[in-house]
């Protein structure tokens, strides 16, 4: 057995390949390494000698297996915003979005997946009877806190209701139904791999950056910027210790995974869909009813 010394990376296993195939790739200046065999063959009443290379996949760590234990995770739904900007009666996440209140989308969401060990609901009081009423159609523990003047102390007071036995904190925006459990399994097991993971499409747009007096200063390299959005999810001791640094500094934050940044911990981008909208006003609750309708018009009967 001998090395050839090639520098290649793939995605996913191979099967054993002829290294005659591979030629073209072995030529300098590349510099790959796979382990390469010998194997003999007959051909034409005489033996031949032929290398085989068997390239094993060097994995990257998100493609590698990983498990979250069931029940470790414990969710906190933030349902306590006032939702001003779409002017309705109430807040936009008790607003029906076809059949039922905006925030139960997820609420059935995380109720159904096994990691979650409990659901933690960030809300006023008065509208508890709406979580409350789906107690007997789920599996997980229901609890209660109450929101906080900005969206980290509404995160905060989620925090302190969390089951000390939890490995992760799940926190999503209720105002966001469309999540897929898909994706809730993605950034769950990222951030279990990480410590610190959030949900983010890549910006679409030209984002440039303007001076107090509305004039251009820069564009900035879209390729670059990712949007963020919900669930974002982090050990509960980095959260913990985060809070601790945010408090003691009197730091505002606009994001969970903020408050881990402060810490210097690196968070993962877990790249998620561009239809998890945050219903915000009328015209994202129309979207919201149209990706719905054309999702339960493709799913089979």
């Amino acid at each position: 057995m001998g090395l050839l010394g090639v520098d290649l990376s793939f995605s996913s296993a191979c099967s054993p390949c002829c290294y005659s195939n591979l030629s073209p790739l072995l030529s300098p200046p590349l510099n790959v390494r796979f382990p390469v065999h010998e194997m003999g063959f007959r051909e034409k009443g005489r033996i031949s000698k032929a290398m085989f290379i068997y390239c094993s996949a060097n994995v990257g760590e998100k493609e590698k297996a990983v498990i979250v234990e069931k029940k470790s995770v414990s969710v906190i739904l933030l349902a306590g915003g006032k939702g001003k900007r779409m002017g309705a009666s109430m807040p936009k996440q008790y607003l029906p979005l076809l059949s039922q209140p905006i925030a139960l989308y997820s609420f059935y969401t995380f109720s159904k997946m096994i990691e979650v060990k409990e659901i933690v609901v960030v809300c006023d009081p008065s509208y508890k009877d709406i979580f409350e009423d789906t107690k007997e159609k789920i599996h997980v523990e229901l609890k209660f806190t109450l929101p906080g003047k900005e969206r980290q102390d509404s995160v905060y007071s989620g925090l302190q209701a969390v089951d000390l036995s939890s490995k992760l904190v799940c926190i999503h925006d209720s105002a966001r139904p469309l999540v897929s459990s898909g994706e809730v399994e993605k950034v769950v097991k990222d951030g279990w791999l990480h410590g610190a993971a959030v949900l983010g499409v890549p910006v679409k747009a030209t984002i440039k950056e303007a001076n107090s007096e509305s004039f251009v200063v820069r564009t900035l390299d879209r390729k670059t910027l990712w949007e963020m959005q919900t669930p974002q999810v982090i050990k509960p001791e980095l959260l913990k210790k985060g809070f601790q640094l945010v408090n003691s500094e009197g730091l505002e934050v606009t994001d969970d995974v903020s408050i881990v940044e402060h810490l210097g911990h690196p968070v993962y981008i877990t790249e998620g869909a561009y239809t998890n909208i945050k219903v915000t006003t009328p015209d994202d609750l129309l979207l919201a009813e149209r990706i719905l309708s054309l999702n339960s018009a493709d799913s089979p009967t």
